[in-house]
């Protein structure tokens, strides 16, 4: 296959992103940036006046416009909306905050670049379902449903009827979880995916196995329930080791180690820059020409009638056919002879784990033992029907098993081939591509450590879930460019690509060898922006610009004219004296912008500005973030 740097050099982002109200600047820049990753013109429209969402039209040579609108809340006459405002109304801060010791931002744009993902994803779909005289003229979304959907898994894991997991921050130690400080000062992770060269690891640095047993339980739990509980020994041990000696001692146990790096020591890597230019996602097409198969679908969602097989295990790989399944595809899942493990995870509901089902309940599932002669043919004989092959298996694997892109197009020349991993192709480093290794090596956890205040990134996953959302985009923007040039696509996406998008512009200004702090100091003279105690609960409060200022001055009994420093120094004392729920209502009646941080999950559903995000069957599922016109 050859590489095709811009596959949607055809198409045409129309509108005023340049001009966005500073709630939505964020979303914004991340759509430009990949618009232009995805080799998208961008067409200047008039500004918008509009302060509660965003609004822009994407335009192909095959398919009439599709107008697409990004808002803050699911309904626009809810009020104001931000990042950090959105961060505590859907939870998101209260996962973030089990392990980092309270319910707090994660002082990156995380909701905001996720619903950039999300909003071109659906004009792709709605693009491609136009192709086949479908009536898709508009699709939206919000940043409140790009946050719900993030945190999916755990919204599911503390509703179930038995034993939900009540996970409230603060309850788990912001200390004793990864990652590690050696005797020398220097901040790393830790990685292995087996038992195995944990124990080894513990019993030659002088850990009793009983401390190293209970370690390694702890260690697990980053994955399923954002927290990490490990025994003082397993830190204080390592913390008495030059990190010299760590290393050594990691490559003997067979054991990975990554020190949690700044984002200007990532853009000293050789790929970073590469990576930033090109953006999350390498495309690659086949030689043959021929045109798209004719889309057949007839359903009421955009992707009606594309099928897609998925190979995929963990968060990353099953979220993304989750999201294509959520745009009417057909999804397939195949599992390993007895199933994928993760289903018996608990809690348990309907006889199937609670995380498992928040990501597969829309898929059919088949099993098939892909190792084998007979279940490498029968993926074969799958994927002749198939438009898409996804899967997220070990680096090397697909060849070794011979699926890889060049033996499936044997069987289907137009198929979209879509591999999901860790570090994508250039990356310098040999450890397992988890989110949490990719947090230390991307820059991302030292960004979120410094606005939280621990040594490390967050244990919510969420280079997992961006990543799968990046995947999923990616894989639709194929689809879309097969409908335009015809053949076969081969799209790579990885965890550290989504990592170079979260911070793309941040690590933009590392490459530059600018300032990457004063990026985000910017405009932030006149801004109140942060998460506060009161009587009773917490509250986020968003005061950007000197009006907004103002207002929250007035609002607190101060001269409008005071400045942002003043007002911050009475807001510990004033709002000791009401409730986070009576001092939003006073807020926002006086305009001044402010959410009241969610931090038991349970609660999501009985929010009634979330009551057609959620839905409620034997645990609380979100819905589909998209809506379509």
């Amino acid at each position: 296959m050859t590489r095709m740097l811009r596959p949607l050099e055809d198409c045409v982002v129309v509108g005023s992103l340049n001009d966005a109200a500073p709630a939505f600047a964020a979303v914004a820049s991340s759509l430009l940036y990949q618009a232009e990753a995805l080799g998208m013109r961008y067409a200047p429209a008039e500004p918008a006046s509009s302060k509660t969402q965003i609004t822009f039209t994407i335009e192909t040579p095959m398919s009439g416009p599709v107008a697409c609108e990004v808002g803050g809340w699911p309904d626009p006459c809810e009020g104001a909306a931000s990042e950090n405002l959105v961060q505590a109304a859907c939870g998101l801060m209260s996962v973030h905050g089990r392990a980092s010791g309270r319910a707090q931002p994660l002082g990156v744009n995380y909701v905001s670049t996720l619903a950039a993902v999300l909003a071109l994803q659906g004009a792709f779909a709605a693009a491609i379902g136009r192709m086949r005289g479908a009536p898709f003229t508009r699709s939206r979304l919000s940043l409140a449903e790009a946050g719900l959907l993030g945190i999916g898994q755990y919204i599911a894991a503390a509703s179930t009827p038995e034993k939900p997991e009540k996970l409230l921050p603060g309850g788990s130690s912001a200390t004793e979880r990864p990652p590690f400080v050696s005797a020398d000062g220097v901040i790393f992770e830790l990685e292995t995916l087996d038992a195995g060269p944990w124990r080894t690891f513990w019993a030659e640095a002088g850990v009793d196995a009983d401390s190293a047993g209970k370690g390694w339980n702890g260690f697990l739990l980053r994955y399923a329930k954002a927290i990490s509980p490990l025994p003082a020994a397993l830190r204080g041990t390592l913390s008495a080791m030059p990190y010299t000696e760590i290393v050594v001692r990691c490559a003997r146990a067979g054991i990975s180690i990554c020190p949690v790096r700044s984002l200007d020591e990532r853009s000293l890597d050789e790929d970073a820059e590469p990576m930033w230019r090109e953006g999350p996602w390498t495309f690659r097409s086949g030689l043959d020409r021929s045109g798209a198969p004719p889309l057949t679908g007839n359903g009421d969602l955009p992707l009606s009638g594309v099928n897609v097989i998925e190979s995929c295990r963990r968060i990353q790989g099953p979220l993304a056919g989750h999201l294509l399944a959520l745009l009417g595809a057909n999804v397939l899942r195949i599992e390993p002879p007895g199933g994928d493990p993760l289903r018996g995870m608990p809690p348990i509901v309907d006889g199937v784990s609670a995380r498992y089902d928040a990501l597969n309940r829309l898929k059919a599932v088949r099993e098939i033992d892909i190792k084998s002669a007979q279940g490498q043919a029968e993926i074969k004989e799958l994927v002749r029907h198939a438009d898409v092959f996804l899967h997220n298996w070990a680096p090397g694997k697909a060849a070794e098993l011979d699926l890889d892109d060049i033996d499936l197009a044997r069987a289907n020349r137009s198929l979209i081939y879509a591999y999901a991993g860790g570090w994508g192709p250039s990356a310098q480093i040999d450890a397992p591509g988890t989110d949490f290794m990719v947090q230390a090596y991307s820059g991302v956890a030292d960004r979120i450590a410094k606005s939280s205040g621990v040594y490390g990134g967050s244990l919510f996953t969420a280079l997992d879930v961006l990543g799968g959302a990046v995947t999923a985009q990616g894989i639709t923007a194929a689809l879309l460019a097969r409908r335009l040039r015809g053949g076969g696509v081969r799209v790579d996406t990885s965890l550290l690509g989504a990592a170079t998008l979260l911070c793309a512009d941040d690590l933009g200004s590392a490459l530059r060898r600018g300032d990457a702090e004063q990026l985000l100091s910017q405009g932030a003279d006149a801004a109140i922006s942060g998460v506060y105690a009161t009587r009773e609960g917490r509250i986020a409060i968003d005061c950007v610009g000197a009006e907004k200022v103002a207002r929250l001055a007035e609002a607190l009994g101060l001269d409008a004219a005071a400045d942002a420093s003043e007002v911050e120094d009475c807001l510990p004392a004033a709002l000791s004296s009401k409730s986070a729920d009576d001092w939003m209502r006073f807020l926002t009646k006086h305009g001044a912008p402010a959410a009241v941080v969610v931090e038991d999950l349970c609660a999501l559903h009985e929010d009634e500005r979330f009551s057609r995000c959620l839905g409620r069957r034997s645990y609380t599922q979100v819905n589909s973030p998209w809506r379509f016109q």
